[in-house]
Parts: structure tokens; sequence; C-alpha cells
């Protein structure tokens, strides 16, 4: 397998898979963003709200599978974006014909592979650095997902410097780790704020990042030491 970046709006994603299936890959993530953003501009409530949202029953499949699995989680639609067209892109480039592919659209991973990999937690200034999932391979798609109240753009909450969440699907894994981000404020907060997911069917495992402090919680793959190359953390290039 081998790397590509791409960039379209505001998604932006690496492609591990053949060669073969970039350009696969791309055509799905244009189309799925262009898919949300059509949804949008006749609903800017499906964007805006931070709470569970029905949108149109004529919606698109894709813009409704967004709502249901934010809804699991209890935030808004947009929660759950990154890890939906990486799950979209993922199986069209299953469709295509590859035999294993990871799609990582800013953090939020949906994953079918075949051989063990090391997926590494970023967690912007805090000191619990160089840490990694050793992932072994399994039978079918899984997401492995992470939000933050202190790195990149996406609105929380909360302060954690990471919150991991993995699912059966990313678009769920998203969701749910907006919505463990969101519940962490304080250290103390590591020892509650997995309270919520076991109640969510699908949901194997959580982990959360504040400062010095992390906890755990479910089945996890796991963590080892590892050097994090920034030029692998997937984030924007191409703009100013």
């Amino acid at each position: 397998m081998q790397r590509h970046h791409f960039e379209y709006r505001e998604t932006i994603v690496t492609l591990i898979c053949d060669p073969a299936f970039f350009d696969a890959g791309e055509r799905s993530l244009r189309r799925s963003r262009d898919c949300v953003e059509a949804y949008i501009a006749s609903d800017p409530e499906y964007r805006d709200t931070h709470a569970p949202y029905a949108p149109r029953e004529n919606a698109d499949r894709l813009v409704l599978r967004m709502a249901d699995e934010a809804a699991r989680a209890g935030v808004g639609p947009m929660a759950s974006v990154a890890g939906a067209l990486a799950d979209a892109c993922l199986a069209d480039l299953l469709a295509a014909g590859a035999d294993e592919a990871v799609v990582d659209n800013g953090g939020d991973i949906a994953l079918f592979i075949r051989r063990p990999i090391r997926v590494g937690l970023y967690a912007g200034a805090s000191p619990m650095t160089g840490l990694a999932f050793d992932v072994a391979p399994r039978p079918g798609v899984f997401g492995i997902c992470t939000s933050s109240g202190t790195v990149g753009h996406s609105f929380s909450y909360g302060r954690a410097d990471a919150a991991v969440v993995i699912a059966a699907n990313a678009a769920l894994a998203d969701a749910a780790a907006t919505a463990l981000g969101n519940r962490v404020r304080s250290a103390g907060d590591l020892e509650s704020c997995f309270d919520f997911l076991q109640g969510l069917e699908s949901v194997e495992g959580g982990l959360a990042i504040l400062g010095d402090r992390m906890g755990m919680w479910g089945v996890l793959p796991p963590l080892v030491r590892s050097e994090i190359d920034p030029e692998r953390v997937t984030r924007g290039r191409n703009g100013p």
C-alpha cells in the first residue's frame, strides 16, 4: 500500500491503498462532500446544531446516516461528517477492487486491513506523546476516530488534547469521539467521561488525554511507544 494526500474544500485526507485506486478514492470524497454541502444549502440547521437532528426523510442516505450515528452519541450530525466520508470512501475503494485500504480523514480513520498497522496518537502539546495503537488485522471494516478541544478547528465543549473511540464504523466512532471530548473538561472527568459509551452498541473502547493524564475504557489495541512523524499527520497543505 502507498500513501496519497488529497484535499477537496474542507476535506483533507490521506488514502493508504494500492495506487491504482487513488482516483476512485478522490471521486468518492468529492461526491460525498458535494452531497453533504448540497443538503446543508437547503437545511443549514443540519450544519449548525450540536444536538441530535432529524433531516428530511428524502435526504441522501449519507446525510441520513450521519444524523443517525450522531444521534446515537447525542451530538449534531456534523460531528460524524469526517468519519462518514471516510466510511463511504473505504466502501467505494473496496467495491472498486482494493483488497485492503485505510482512509484517514483528518484523524478520523476507516480501515479494512489484512496486515498489522500502527496508528499514532496525536495530542498536540500534551506530554503524552510518542504513543500509538498496534492494530491487528480483523474481518470487516472498523473506525478509529479522534476529537480534540486543543488541536485543529473542530468545535468541542471540552478540553481534551485527544479523545479517541474505536467502533464498527468511522461515522459512529467520529460522533462518539466528539461526545467523549465534550465530557473532558478537567482531569477528574477522566474517571467518568466514558460512562455513556457503555450504552453504545458497536463501540469497542475509548481513550482520552488531558495534559499529562490519560484514561481508557473498553477493549483497545495495545499501546506502544512510537515516534510520531509530523509529516504523517493528516492536515492541510494547500491553504495559506
